[in-house]
């Protein structure tokens, strides 16, 4: 299923949650188109990171639902499994067993100092946290530390989670004798900062936006149509692209150019003189052919769960080809008896 050269690419890791209905477009253009790109040279490990939803604890069948959607949605974006490996974080048990070692090594203050773990306990209060939620960046670590990778693609809110991992790798090390390589942050080039359509000035996030401040992948295209249309915009009429002074109109510039390839620059030039309702026009169509032809191929996947069920059992067997030998060594090191 493999070429051989997938032994001399330099191996990379992502994982995203099942956590909503579809993606929107900041987790496209932000990370997942880039991850289509990476294909190209990485050996790339791609996985649905469903225990991690489990620390807010999700309708079942919900879950279930969402992660076959994020699946196809990956499928649909261009992952392409001859030549990535794509598996659902808990059909490779391996993930839990590593993070149980980590929690031995992680203090109870490194894990509370987490910057993600402070914000979500200052929103859900503390008495809604649980103990998944505090060691959720300690099964990130196993996540990424179990395939030995390169690189890890990250935005700036994950910066620290692999830092914790890079720790955990040194300390394991230390302790153990070498074993894991200290994984490499890749800022990935060409991702696009995409920004709530009604507050331009906060990404685009599931959490903090309003239903009208972001594009869903899966959005039917008049609703995203509509969304475009009703997206704020800034004082004056001039269309120019300026994030300081002009953050709304700055963000549908850069939706602009994500969807169709064209530089900023270019679509600058063609709207000179042309009110900020020709750009929603235009770009609302633009947005509305994206949603409509990605949405079809979503549902052509999830009309066939079987064969996704066949995709994800395939990616856990070439994972677990990866991860097995990680764990019977790290058990070994750490003292546990081997099983016959």
């Amino acid at each position: 299923m493999h070429s051989m050269s997938s032994s001399t690419r330099p191996r990379s890791l992502s994982g995203i949650q099942p956590t909503a209905d579809s993606f929107h477009f900041g987790n496209y253009f932000g990370a997942l188109r880039q991850w289509v790109g990476l294909q190209e040279d990485h050996d790339a490990f791609y996985f649905i990171a469903d225990l991690h939803s489990l620390n807010e604890r999700p309708d079942p069948s919900l879950l279930r639902q969402r992660t076959y959607a994020s699946v196809a949605q990956l499928l649909a974006a261009g992952v392409d499994v001859e030549r990535s490996t794509l598996f659902c974080q808990s059909q490779v048990v391996e993930h839990t067993q590593l993070a149980w070692v980590f929690n031995g090594l992680t203090g109870f203050g490194e894990a509370g100092r987490m910057t993600q773990f402070k914000d979500k306990v200052g929103r859900r209060g503390e008495e809604n946290a649980n103990v998944a939620l505090f060691t959720y960046p300690i099964l990130q670590a196993a996540d990424i530390l179990l395939y030995n990778p390169h690189h890890v693609p990250v935005g700036e809110d994950q910066r620290q989670h692999l830092e914790l991992s890079r720790n955990l790798a040194q300390r394991f090390n230390h302790h153990y004798g070498e074993t894991f390589r200290l994984p490499e942050p890749y800022i990935v080039k060409g991702t696009a900062r995409i920004l709530d359509l009604q507050d331009p000035t906060s990404k685009m996030s599931k959490s903090a936006s309003s239903p009208n401040g972001i594009i869903d992948l899966l959005d039917d295209p008049a609703r995203a149509r509509k969304k475009i249309r009703s997206a704020v915009t800034d004082s004056g009429s001039e269309i120019v692209f300026d994030p300081e002074t002009k953050p709304g109109i700055s963000n549908l510039l850069t939706i602009f150019s994500a969807i169709t390839g064209e530089d900023v620059e270019t679509i600058v030039a063609r709207f000179e003189g042309r009110q900020y309702g020709h750009l929603k026009v235009e770009l609302g169509d633009v947005v509305a052919d994206f949603v409509a032809g990605f949405g079809e191929r979503t549902r052509a996947y999830l009309d066939d769960l079987a064969e996704l069920d066949r995709v994800l059992a395939a990616g856990a067997v070439r994972a677990r080809e990866v991860a097995a030998p990680v764990v019977v060594d790290v058990y070994d090191k750490v003292g546990l008896v081997r099983g016959v």
